[in-house]
């Protein structure tokens, strides 16, 4: 690896990481040794990168600073064409629509020699197997409504045909390839449940808060799964793979 490059990707591991990040483990990470790494890292320094730390206690990028824009890899650019794809292909509209132009932006973007990763990437994500169904309420709507932390009345059909009303938390919302799931904690079951967007019947975006934040939510959530061999889900005939 160049030694430009080599710094270039010191500063995205210490992006990456929240906590401060060894030298040890820098070293690991980009095949090298430690001491360049303290080589590196000096440098850095020197050039103003507001790196803090030393050897051996760990190196942390300090928050606000942010490389000129779009100084993007191949493998970076791919990854982003290939996850806008599949969001092209599957997300809500908004998302959808949001997905196309991103990559149009990246695509203007990037330097003339690295369009062809845009256009021509060697990656691609396969068509959906089959069509998305229809939700029962606005997805982009939802969205918005987590990033609130505002609750939702549905009215719900479940496999069985069984009809029940529910205020719940909205948690987040999980993208399978023919179905969207919503993620929340139902008041009425006093735990979270999943419901699939295409069985909700009626939607009511409600103008009050969650007693939680959403990222603690998302916590709580998260670790019930770890307590559980699979989620209470009754509310839907398939678990979130990527949520």
């Amino acid at each position: 690896m160049r030694r430009a490059d080599r710094l270039f990707q010191i500063i995205q591991v210490l992006r990456r990481h929240r906590r401060a990040v060894t030298a040890a483990e820098l070293a690991a990470e980009l095949e090298t040794s430690p001491r360049t790494v303290y080589r590196d890292i000096a440098t850095l320094v020197g050039q103003r990168v507001p790196i803090r730390g030393e050897a051996g206690s760990g190196y942390v990028l300090e928050r606000g600073y942010d490389l000129p824009a779009l100084m993007l890899t191949p493998d970076e650019i791919e990854a982003a064409v290939l996850g806008a794809q599949w969001v092209s292909g599957r997300g809500d509209p908004a998302l959808a629509r949001a997905a196309q132009d991103l990559i149009a932006k990246i695509a203007a973007a990037v330097p003339e020699r690295l369009r062809p990763y845009v256009f021509e990437p060697a990656s691609e994500t396969p068509p959906a197997r089959a069509r998305v169904v229809t939700d029962g309420l606005d997805i982009g709507r939802l969205r918005e409504q987590i990033h609130a932390g505002r609750k939702i009345a549905l009215r719900y059909r479940d496999e069985s045909g069984r009809e029940s009303e529910r205020v719940v938390w909205p948690v987040t919302v999980g993208y399978l390839d023919t179905v969207r799931i919503l993620v929340a904690w139902c008041e009425l079951r006093g735990d979270f449940r999943h419901f699939r967007a295409d069985r909700v019947l009626a939607a009511m975006f409600l103008d009050v808060r969650c007693p939680q934040r959403p990222a603690t939510l998302r916590a709580q959530w998260r670790r019930s799964l770890g307590l559980r061999r699979r989620p209470s889900a009754d509310e839907a005939d398939a678990r979130p793979a990527a949520v």
